[in-house]
């Protein structure tokens, strides 16, 4: 009788602990991100990257709330942006930062942030004598704009009637900008001075602000509402005891 009990709960602890394990694994979040500087980027800057081999404003705030949270995850940087959205947008247990939380998306996802802000911008060279008051402008003088392709500003500017020069990359826009391919960039910031500024340029100026944007993490809809809230409060608790703040003087 009391070999029994003692293979009894042996079996029950080992059933306990596989639970637990499946319990764990299925909370994990496979987090998906891309080159954005200075978000998220890969420290040799290639188009692959996992784990310790990524860095930026967002990989730093997201990795530390996971950590904090106890929410096991994995991270991975990955080309094109649209392939790892759409991997986000259908597959349970994936997720990918940073994007805009736009209206139209707003019920595709489920919504950790906001990590930090992306205004909306059109850049110029430093010489343009270009005078832009509004998005009608740049239709009325038939503008070129580049923007980069699958992003929400370019996205937001086709359905404004605007057809942008798109790159597969935001850092070509930066050279189209300085040998005339474009007359404007439509860019986010601080992402878009940021990726100049690596180029070594640093007179570019703004000559639109055409709205102000939030970027956010987005899992996809299946992930449970409670790692979700975890990760949302510990997000804010980290906004009040300064490590975002933190985070963010180190990259600007």
């Amino acid at each position: 009788m009391l070999k029994f009990f003692m293979v009894f709960w042996a079996s029950v602890l080992v059933s306990s602990a596989g639970a637990v394990q499946a319990a764990s694994a299925h909370n994990r979040i496979d987090l998906l991100t891309e080159n954005f500087p200075p978000y998220n980027m890969s420290v040799d800057g290639k188009n692959f990257a996992q784990e310790e081999s990524l860095s930026g404003i967002a990989v730093d705030i997201v990795r530390e709330a996971c950590k904090r949270a106890g929410i096991p995850y994995s991270m991975t940087l990955r080309f094109p942006w649209e392939r790892i959205y759409k991997t986000a947008l259908e597959q349970p247990g994936y997720g990918v930062f940073v994007t805009a939380r736009l209206p139209e998306r707003e019920d595709s996802f489920k919504w950790v942030g906001p990590i930090g802000p992306d205004d909306w911008i059109l850049l110029a060279r430093a010489d343009s004598s270009l005078k832009i008051g509004s998005l009608d402008d740049v239709k009325r003088q038939g503008l070129r704009i580049g923007a980069y392709k699958g992003d929400a500003i370019a996205e937001d500017l086709v359905k404004q009637g605007i057809n942008p020069d798109l790159s597969l990359r935001d850092q070509e826009n930066v050279q189209k900008l300085q040998t005339n391919q474009i007359d404007v960039w439509a860019t986010g910031d601080p992402a878009g001075r940021y990726l100049a500024r690596q180029q070594g340029i640093t007179d570019f100026k703004t000559v639109l602000r055409f709205n102000e944007s939030q970027l956010f993490l987005a899992l996809n809809k299946q992930t449970p509402d409670d790692v979700v809230q975890k990760l949302q409060n510990t997000l804010e608790q980290m906004r009040k005891d300064g490590e975002v703040q933190r985070i963010l003087e180190r990259y600007l």
